[in-house]
């Protein structure tokens, strides 16, 4: 592969990320609110009104929250970074920062195919990145303390496998079951379990013995 030259350190670019997700997650908390002077029925009826939106929250917040997982772990041994290494790490960060109006349409219409699928398609485009970022830097070990194989892009690399799968599946099946398509979700949760699983098999075999 062509060897970009190394433009600086990593921590800058880091901490610019933690920035972004932070103020990512704190937009999302923007939709919830209950008006004030509500009598006893409203406010009963305003609860009830704000639970697809907390739901909604509750979700991105986890999807958010992996993400900074996954960049954090993939940049641990990280000691340059190089010019394409910062273009997908910005990118990531414009799609962790659109994340909330994704997560708006799923609050106010849930039931819509489009809005399971304009979500589905940013979490898959943000995970894409992340994976794409975090092969570039395997494939560059003159960035890194460690060689190729390293076990920290190995496990990231295996989540994010499982998140951008069942995320993309789910444009294609939201044409077909609407809103309900967005319960296809949970099957995130066995897929991260079995390819992380694979993934610590294989940096088990990688290891040296003694």
């Amino acid at each position: 592969m062509w060897k970009a030259a190394p433009e600086g350190e990593p921590e800058r670019l880091v901490a610019l990320a933690d920035g972004v997700f932070a103020i990512a997650v704190t937009l999302l908390v923007l939709d919830l609110s209950v008006p004030p002077g509500l009598d006893d029925e409203q406010y009963r009826d305003a609860l009830r009104d704000v639970l697809p939106n907390l739901g909604a929250y509750v979700l991105s917040f986890f999807v958010l929250a992996q993400f900074w997982r996954d960049h954090r772990r993939i940049f641990r041994r990280v000691r340059h970074v190089d010019s394409q290494v910062v273009r997908l790490s910005l990118l990531g960060m414009g799609l962790a920062a659109l994340l909330p109006f994704p997560t708006a349409l799923m609050s106010e219409y849930p039931q819509e195919a489009v809005s399971v699928v304009v979500y589905s398609a940013a979490v898959t485009a943000l995970g894409a990145t992340h994976l794409a970022l975090a092969v570039l830097l395997n494939r560059r070990p003159w960035l890194r303390e460690a060689p190729a194989g390293d076990p920290d892009l190995l496990l990231s690399a295996a989540d994010l496998i499982a998140t951008v799968a069942v995320f993309a599946v789910t444009i294609p099946l939201a044409q077909v079951l609407g809103g309900a398509a967005a319960w296809w979700w949970v099957a995130l949760l066995p897929a991260k379990v079995v390819l992380g699983a694979r993934a610590r098999r294989r940096i088990a075999r990688t290891r040296p013995k003694g």
